[in-house]
């Protein structure tokens, strides 16, 4: 488990960027797979590159197969932060807490994710679960439960609502971060153990992960604060 800094790439890192993978095998050391042939530390989900938090590496092949398997089947808990805009007055006020629902469709060329009400069969479904935990002055402090992990889902499904995480401009923010960063932040990860010797992969124990804010500027700090009360 890493916590990933601003910046970092999880996978096919461009040169003017720090790509993970390399870094960690120049760290870790790489393993091996059965056939003897090296396996480079390898990412079993992805967080964007100006997203910081909790970042899971799988070091061996068997470990990755687990933790991909225990993804898919919804075993693993998401939850993150996020800094939000608060919106003026013509964007509906956003409840204490609830669940949104919608469909992605993706935009490659763009690199960017749209959040729909209505289902088509080529979007995917997106489902989160939020709670207000505090606001600012200009801010709302939201903790999130991502449910499924598609392509810049968070911040597509609060772009939908008029809701723009603060920093993230490609998603309608005011005004950029001076690194370049956006305010989402992977809090905790919890994931099946994958050393357990019970059969059923449901009912491991959870290994619980908290990342901790790199650099607690005093916004993050008010933020820490209203998630303590």
């Amino acid at each position: 488990m890493v916590n990933k800094r601003c910046g970092d790439a999880m996978e096919g890192a461009t040169p003017s960027v720090v790509d993970l993978p390399s870094l960690l095998a120049a760290t870790w050391g790489v393993g091996r797979n059965r056939d003897g042939k090296p396996f480079p530390p390898t990412a079993v989900h992805r967080l964007d590159v100006p997203v910081t938090g909790c970042a899971l590496f799988a070091r061996t092949p068997q470990a990755l197969a687990f933790l991909n398997d225990a993804f898919a089947q919804s075993l693993a808990r998401k939850v993150y932060w996020a800094i939000v805009e608060k919106p003026d007055s013509s964007i509906p006020a956003l409840e204490s807490q609830g669940e949104l629902v919608h469909w992605i469709s993706v935009d490659s060329r763009h690199n960017k994710s749209y959040a729909h009400t209505e289902e088509r069969s080529d979007w995917k479904r997106a489902v989160l679960r939020y709670r207000v935990i505090g606001e600012g002055d200009h801010y709302l402090f939201l903790e999130i439960g991502l449910i499924t992990g598609r392509h810049h889902q968070i911040r597509a499904q609060l772009a939908a609502l008029g809701l723009h995480i603060k920093g993230d401009l490609k998603y309608g923010s005011r005004r950029s971060e001076k690194n370049g960063g956006i305010r989402l932040h992977a809090r905790s990860l919890a994931f099946p153990d994958p050393l357990s010797d019970i059969t059923d992969p449901a009912k491991r124990p959870l290994i619980q992960v908290v990342a901790p804010i790199i650099e607690p500027d005093r916004l993050w700090q008010d933020f820490e604060r209203a998630a303590q009360v």
